[in-house]
């Protein structure tokens, strides 16, 4: 806690934020703020984001999303109603930067020049697992809603506006695995080269600062699982590391500093 303003974890600031608003302004923003504080970690406090990883987002987002622009809008309210709030002492918003001339090209682009998304067979996997899921609990929110819906008393139904939130919470993470499972293609890991870094590819580092052996793997952002050493390609570190060969030493900025690493390994 800093000036007596608490330190809000993500997930408890977007509830906030979302409750503020007036009842059309938080059902336009509900879904984009609540997939953007997902993809962060709701636990996490607006202190340990960075301006690369909000930056990052905006551009994962503008590859499958052809509304893009207007989400990033709405995310863009939520982080300077923080700033204003004093939950995040650092203005993010200005991180979101929209690509000049995305919305037009997207929406002159056929449907089948969708940028592809590489994934791991085992990425792969896991998405379609979570899509079947997803479809199972989407029938138990909709019997959700019916039931709430049952009380006539629209103006003072919050389990109607919780079971609404859900249901909405569901259906855009369908809608982000579906697009993604549609433009995805499945690496061959058998048949890959490992002679320089990319999507599937383990790789065990030296931090040559402090001589600490860490292993990771390289993934699309989708698949990111930082308790799995699961790292995003679109990560500072993931940039840092793709096309490198064994042997070479490679430079990351993060927020203590520049840290150095030598690639030990690479694997399949």
């Amino acid at each position: 806690m800093a000036d007596g303003v608490p330190e809000l974890a993500l997930g408890e600031a977007a509830t906030r934020f979302l409750v503020s608003l007036p009842p059309e302004g938080r059902e336009a923003s509900q879904q984009a703020v609540n997939k953007f504080v997902r993809w962060c970690g709701g636990e996490k406090t607006f202190a340990e984001l960075t301006a690369a990883g909000v930056a990052s987002y905006a551009e994962r987002l503008s590859l499958s999303d052809t509304d893009y622009a207007k989400k990033l809008e709405l995310i863009r309210g939520f982080l300077t109603h923080a700033k204003r709030q004093g939950w995040s002492k650092r203005s993010l918003a200005g991180h979101l930067k929209t690509k000049k001339g995305k919305t037009t090209s997207k929406a002159a682009s056929p449907r089948h020049s969708a940028e592809v998304v590489s994934l791991t067979q085992q990425g792969y996997a896991e998405l379609e697992a979570e899509l079947a899921d997803l479809r199972t609990k989407r029938l138990a929110a909709i019997d959700e809603v019916r039931r709430a819906a049952a009380d006539k008393d629209f103006r003072e139904n919050a389990p109607l506006d919780a079971a609404r939130e859900r249901r909405g919470h569901l259906e855009g993470r369908i809608r982000e695995v579906e697009e993604t499972l549609k433009s995805a293609k499945v690496i061959d890991q058998e048949a890959r080269t490992v002679a320089t870094l990319g999507v599937g590819n383990g790789v065990v580092l030296r931090d040559l600062t402090s001589g600490e052996e860490l292993s990771y793997r390289l993934v699309n952002p989708n698949e990111v699982d930082p308790t799995q050493g699961k790292v995003s390609i679109a990560s500072p570190l993931g940039k840092a590391l793709v096309g490198r060969r064994h042997g070479e030493t490679v430079e990351v900025t993060a927020p203590a500093g520049k840290i150095r690493y030598e690639i030990r390994e690479i694997q399949l």
